[in-house]
């Protein structure tokens, strides 16, 4: 089915690659207009110029957008009104690991976790909905991890900070809901997937990449680690018509881990 999205206005950060890169060209594939928002500007860049290379001028924009800085968002805001003619679709997507368990988990990586992994999303939410508002109905698609539902051992910070996207989603999706608008709020929790994320894995700890993705695999029910466009599929569902009854529920992506 083509057009799944026809019309919608999409701002997608993170987008500069791996998942958000995947999701950009997805919803762009299917007739969304995208905003890919990255503070790495040149990486998106480079990806809004490969959507338009495929699908046409005008299709993708690029802007630079530290997600922990509020004054980016608000100018982020000003770009999508620009050049997109509005907002009906914000993916925040932008996140980061959290090292260490809790005795070796430092103070700073745990703030800096909660500053890109909460925080934007608190932040995105905040300034997109007066744009959404204007462009009903709306989808607001928060990336968490399979990890904001189920804990480990071994990484308190990134637990956390998932988690608390995870609920920060209901409490939005509750709040537009009272409110009467016609936008959605829905969390997306992936498993292991085969993005950047991995190969900084690989140079942690020193063993090869088709060793780390067996292990991987092997945690997995479905024996394999994930694609990006495994999450962007749901994300499309997501920004399209076809979830107008989902909001403050959450999407499992995660080849079966969460049923164990």
């Amino acid at each position: 089915m083509a057009g799944r999205v026809q019309g919608k206005k999409a701002l997608i950060t993170g987008a500069a690659q791996g998942l958000g890169a995947a999701q950009a060209m997805m919803l762009a594939r299917e007739g969304a207009k995208v905003l890919l928002a990255d503070i790495n500007a040149e990486g998106a860049a480079g990806q809004a110029a490969r959507i338009n290379s495929e699908l046409g001028e005008g299709t993708a924009f690029a802007v630079k957008l530290d997600v922990t800085q509020e004054a980016d968002w608000v100018a982020a805001m000003e770009v999508a009104q620009a050049r997109l003619g509005g907002l009906s679709v914000l993916v925040n997507n932008a996140g980061v690991g959290v090292r260490g368990n809790i005795e070796t988990c430092t103070l700073a990586e745990w703030q800096k976790g909660f500053a890109i992994n909460v925080e934007s999303v608190f932040l995105g939410c905040q300034k997109a909905i007066p744009l959404l508002k204007d462009n009903q109905p709306g989808s607001i698609i928060n990336i968490s991890s399979i990890a904001g539902l189920i804990a480990s051992d071994t990484m308190p910070g990134y637990n956390a900070s998932k988690a608390a996207v995870w609920m920060l989603s209901k409490s939005v999706a509750l709040y537009c809901a009272k409110m009467g608008w016609d936008i959605r709020s829905n969390s997306v929790h992936p498993t292991f997937i085969d993005t950047p994320i991995l190969d900084g894995m690989v140079v942690s700890t020193g063993k090869s990449k088709d060793v780390i993705m067996d292990k991987l695999a092997r945690q997995i029910p479905l024996k394999r680690v994930g694609h990006p466009d495994d999450i962007a599929n749901g994300v499309l569902y997501l920004a399209s018509d076809e979830s107008r009854f989902m909001t403050g529920a959450e999407l499992k992506l995660d080849g079966g881990i969460s049923a164990m």
